[in-house]
């Protein structure tokens, strides 16, 4: 350990390290990931599950421990140390990575991107027959995101032009979420859309924002039904969908399946992919009652397969709201605390409040819990988080409202206005100009320390046995180094063990 060679065991602390070995949900991948990639590939007659979902299922089963390199922190008074393992940054279903990202993306969105007016949550769901083409085709996906989101916009401009606003421009910020509560796959789109408009974008003025009037329920259905509309001949014009109906249409050739495709066909039924008892619905527990006939929603509309709604509305001046929207809209699939094995080796899933008809939770066997967290897996190169309107990316009007950041950095202070409060769209752009001329960029990413201390407020840079800061010493990755390292401290060196693919059990014969 270089200069660190003499210090003991008892001078490092990894009593803060997450357990996910512990953790029921680790022990369910790690007993039957090998069994169930292999009988994928036998059911669907080739390669099997496509890499990027085989990635982050051994992916997961990695992030967390300590074998596979770890950070090295330490008190800069009393010398403490502590070691942090490094995680997968899965995109798909690992629970600390997502939300890490969940975490990181809502702050980015408070701080950076949306203004402080008033912010509205439409929420488009789609139809069974289009869900699963919709999860796998990354570009289907884009473009029913955005037929949806240009449709919202473009009712807000013709608002605004009946009230007299010509020039009135919004912007909306969309997220993609491919689960429901049960880990069914379920691609929908919440979009935060600002509810009003801006106006005045002339050169070295400030714009002016616009709320509209109370949104209508009459507003909700007639919007439902111009999507639906707009998103069933689009998905013609593709060919996903017949004339008839919303029928998929079939792509496999005889004799061959799509593995992945039939895991995603399966999670979006809630049905079982495997098995003698395949097709058949996954159990569910709870206290059955007797349902009564649901009163209409306020703000929320169905067509066709279609529902739309929008009754969250976070006011402006309330952005500690606003985040917990954002932290919501962007969480992960599925919650540690909620999946647990059951006796007799089936996974039990805890919904966060039950149904209307008493159910409280899906029982799966570990092979459709399995097929359930790949169907989860989005594409790769496929964004989740998009910007439309004046806060999209290539906006010129974007820098005029997205929020400035609170503290001065050295370019504001480079450029005379970093302590005057709010700066000018001129000064903004000096501002920029003097960034790109000195090399210097705005923070992208925040820090893994600032994160946690934002949402659970707890810092934990703060030293427990001084009170003093830590600081990151280096990031261990060679395995030869690693393996010294925790040999020295007497920890494990080896990953917790994968058990090995099993055979599928026997049909009985029909008779």
């Amino acid at each position: 350990m270089g200069s660190d060679g003499s210090r003991s065991a008892r001078d490092v602390s990894t009593r803060r390290r997450r357990q996910p070995e512990q953790s029921d949900l680790y022990r369910v991948v790690a007993g039957h990931v090998a069994t169930f990639l292999s009988r994928v590939s036998l059911a669907a007659g080739r390669s099997g599950l496509p890499r990027f979902v085989v990635r982050e299922l051994r992916g997961y089963l990695r992030c967390g421990q300590l074998a596979a390199g770890f950070a090295r922190v330490r008190c800069r008074d009393c010398g403490d140390e502590s070691l942090v393992a490094f995680s997968c940054k899965g995109r798909g279903f690992c629970p600390s990575c997502r939300g890490r990202r969940m975490a990181e993306q809502s702050a980015h969105l408070v701080d950076h991107v949306l203004p402080d007016v008033p912010i509205r949550q439409w929420v488009l769901s789609l139809p069974h027959a289009v869900r699963c083409a919709v999860a796998f085709d990354g570009e289907l996906c884009r473009q029913v995101r955005g037929i949806f989101v240009r449709a919202v916009l473009s009712w807000l401009s013709r608002n605004a032009a009946a009230q007299g606003i010509t020039d009135g421009r919004s912007g909306a910020v969309a997220v993609v979420q491919r689960f429901d509560s049960a880990l069914r796959l379920d691609p929908h789109f919440h979009v935060l859309v600002m509810d009003g408009v801006y106006s005045g974008f002339q050169a070295g003025e400030a714009p002016e924002f616009h709320a509209l009037p109370q949104l209508r329920d009459e507003d909700v259905a007639w919007l439902c039904r111009h999507v639906c509309v707009l998103i069933v001949s689009h998905l013609r014009r593709r060919s996903v969908v017949s004339d008839d109906g919303l029928v998929l249409q079939q792509e496999a050739t005889e004799g061959e399946v799509d593995p992945l495709r039939a895991c995603q066909a399966a999670a979006v039924q809630g049905r079982l992919p495997f098995g003698s008892v395949d097709g058949a619905a996954a159990e569910v527990f709870g206290t059955p009652r007797p349902t009564t006939p649901m009163a209409a929603k306020a703000q929320c509309a169905d067509c066709a397969g279609f529902s739309l709604h929008a009754a969250v509305r976070i006011p402006a001046g309330r952005r500690d709201r606003l985040e917990r929207l954002c932290r919501y809209v962007c969480r992960p699939p599925l919650c540690v605390e909620r999946v647990r094995l059951t006796g007799d080796g089936r996974v039990a899933c805890s919904f966060r409040k039950p149904w209307r008809n008493g159910v409280e939770g899906v029982r799966l066997d570990p092979q459709t819990f399995l097929s359930r967290l790949a169907a989860q897996v989005p594409p790769p190169r496929a964004h989740q988080v998009t910007y439309h309107g004046i806060l999209a990316p290539a906006s010129p009007c974007r820098s005029m409202v997205v929020p400035e950041v609170a503290e001065a950095d050295s370019s504001e202070r480079a450029c005379g206005f970093g302590n005057r409060g709010v700066p000018t769209p001129v000064e903004r752009l000096a501002q920029r100009l003097h960034q790109r001329a000195s090399g210097g960029r705005r923070r992208r990413h925040y820090p893994w320390a600032e994160l946690l201390k934002r949402v659970f407020a707890v810092d934990v840079l703060l030293c427990d046995q001084c009170g003093g800061r830590r600081k990151v010493l280096s990031f261990i990755s060679d395995p030869v180094v690693i393996r010294r390292i925790l040999d020295h401290l007497g920890l494990d060196t080896e990953l917790p063990p994968i058990a090995p693919a099993r055979a599928p059990p026997a049909r009985l014969p029909l008779e």
